[in-house]
């Protein structure tokens, strides 16, 4: 698993093509919180002329997966990982650059604790909000992560 910001956005271009080329990168990592860009354009507009609902998706969703990528990598623990379940709303249309974050590391860190304790599969929710470059939220993604130790 990718260690660092550069090396997780290599680990896209390879594994997750689809969001590379179309402009999601990981701008910060930390334990409790992740940042990810993207901005609008031709390759990732919708016909409404904003960006396309499964681009800001994905992007959301690395930030959460980020977070749970890197506290397993941190764990030394083998654990299978999977979103279950998602929700979002959408309140504005996304045009120019789009920051998504997610500050739930704390959440993923209990539910990792638990599935290592106890051999048992784990769910956990973090969100995910995109703003535009005024700051107004755009969009707000719910992933339901699940937490397996591999035995």
């Amino acid at each position: 698993m990718a260690t660092s910001v550069s090396k997780f956005n290599t680990f896209l271009f390879f594994k997750l093509p689809a969001a590379w080329w179309t402009g999601v990168r990981l701008r910060e990592l930390h334990r409790e919180k992740a940042v990810v860009t993207v901005t609008h354009k031709w390759i990732n507009q919708n016909p409404f002329k904003s960006m396309f609902w499964a681009v800001q998706g994905m992007a959301a969703e690395l930030t959460t997966g980020a977070l749970v990528m890197s506290q397993i990598r941190e764990s030394g623990k083998k654990v299978s990982m999977l979103v279950a379940n998602n929700k979002a709303t959408f309140s504005k249309k996304a045009t120019g650059k789009i920051t998504f974050s997610c500050e739930d590391g704390y959440k993923i860190s209990n539910a990792l604790q638990k599935a290592i304790e106890t051999g048992e599969g784990v769910t956990c929710w973090m969100t995910s909000t995109g703003v535009n470059e005024q700051g107004v939220v755009v969009s707000v993604f719910d992933f339901e992560w699940t937490l397996k130790v591999k035995s």
